[in-house]
């Protein structure tokens, strides 16, 4: 079995890049209340996935998502799905016989996603606690 650093250093997405996919993975699971130690149960679809890594891309980067996702390689929800069948393919994720490339194409636009509809939570920042 290939291990996670043999498989980025084979491939043209930055390290973070794979490493933010298992991190949006435990997101949606923890979100959607599945047991990620089972694998039926802990299955996540390409959208449910992408649908975290928007969610994490706008917590952890803000604004720098698209800038911070460039620097890895990643330029479209596509490249999200061809690191997780990269991963796949080394042993690192598994998959379902439904689960396929095109589950991850234009599922929605990086520009449109983090900055036309990026709006910044100001509730903390004006609150007198």
């Amino acid at each position: 079995m290939t291990t996670l650093r043999q498989t980025v250093q084979k491939r043209k997405y930055h390290k973070n890049a794979y490493q933010f996919v298992f991190a949006a993975l435990r997101h949606v699971q923890e979100q959607l209340g599945r047991d990620r130690s089972d694998q039926n149960t802990g299955h996540v679809s390409g959208r449910e996935l992408l649908e975290g890594v928007r969610d994490l891309g706008k917590l952890h980067f803000g604004l720098m998502t698209m800038p911070v996702f460039a620097r890895w390689g990643v330029h479209g929800t596509e490249d999200f799905g061809k690191i997780v069948f990269e991963l796949i393919d080394a042993g690192e994720m598994r998959k379902t016989d439904d689960d396929v490339l095109e589950d991850f194409v234009d599922v929605y636009d990086f520009r449109t996603a983090f900055v036309d509809d990026y709006q910044v939570d100001t509730d903390r920042a004006f609150s007198r606690n």
